[in-house]
């Protein structure tokens, strides 16, 4: 499997930003206290549990962005890579360097990455669930605000798909919309008025009746909302591949199968991002 790009400008960002939550006016105060001079020394990121490794770039950023000011950067060694699956015991990375920058940027390390591993390993076991049907699972934009970026990344990593990163991404049109504008038919007509390729475009659909309108327009995507297996299995009967599926609504990881086999492109859950559990990582110093 091929790794995505990390996105390394929005990481910086979410670093600084965590940092500077983190530190306070005056910074690590306990650790000046206690070491007011350069104490070298190593830690090891370590699992506590089987994980899928996400973003372990974010050690050397943690690090290289100065949390304990003065002192020297701590280097990152022996890093494993982004997508490996690591048991309880094993070694992430060694950090080496002045222990006041490692003890200052700790929680925020630990805080990030273990979240983003938390989501890469749930991901991976939804991908698992589904082998060998021709689906894929995909996140939401249901994501933590201000690091949509990071976690999309860690969804990617563990074999899932991005969906939209932002509302400019792709039109879907959703409950609200059709609401709003008077129906779904009144809604796509406006879609398609303002010059937008109905390939590009998906449709979010309550019931069959709403299926029949929704290929009237030809649109690339249809998205079955909150629709069991069997109605699934008939939505893909009546569409005939004149466009790709999703399911989505009431998805829940260790439960995707029927829906899989019931002949969706695609499953998307929002609880990739949006409750998962972060993993256990220790630092040990």
């Amino acid at each position: 499997m091929t790794v995505p790009a990390f996105p390394e400008k929005e990481a910086l960002r979410v670093v600084r930003e965590a940092l500077r939550e983190d530190l306070g006016q005056n910074g690590d105060i306990t650790t000046r206290a206690v070491f007011p001079g350069p104490v070298r020394g190593r830690g090891r990121l370590v699992a506590r549990e089987e994980l899928v490794l996400a973003g372990i770039r974010l050690a050397s950023l943690v690090m290289e962005a100065g949390p304990f000011p003065g002192a020297d950067p701590v280097r990152v060694l022996e890093a494993r890579r982004d997508g490996e699956r690591l048991g309880p015991g094993e070694v992430l990375a060694v950090l080496e360097g002045d222990v006041r920058t490692l003890l200052a940027g700790e929680r925020v390390l630990l805080n990030l990455l273990q979240r983003l591993c938390g989501i890469a390993t749930l991901t991976a076991a939804c991908v698992a669930e589904i082998a060998g049907t021709g689906a894929r699972v995909a996140d939401t934009r249901k994501t933590t605000p201000g690091l949509r970026a990071l976690e999309k990344y860690a969804v990617a990593v563990a074999g899932g798909e991005n969906h939209r990163m932002t509302l400019d991404g792709m039109i879907l049109l959703k409950d609200n919309h059709k609401e709003l504008a008077g129906g779904l038919r009144e809604a796509l007509s406006r879609v398609l008025a303002g010059g937008h390729d109905p390939s590009a475009i998906e449709v979010e659909v309550d019931s069959l009746e709403e299926l029949q309108v929704a290929l009237e327009f030809r649109p690339g995507w249809i998205l079955l909302d909150n629709m069991g297996p069997e109605h699934v299995r008939e939505a893909v009967r009546l569409v005939g591949g004149r466009a790709r599926i999703e399911v989505s609504g009431g998805l829940r990881p260790g439960h995707l199968r029927p829906w899989a086999e019931a002949g969706a492109d695609r499953l998307s859950l929002g609880a990739l991002t949006h409750s998962v559990r972060a993993v256990d990582i220790g630092l040990d110093i």
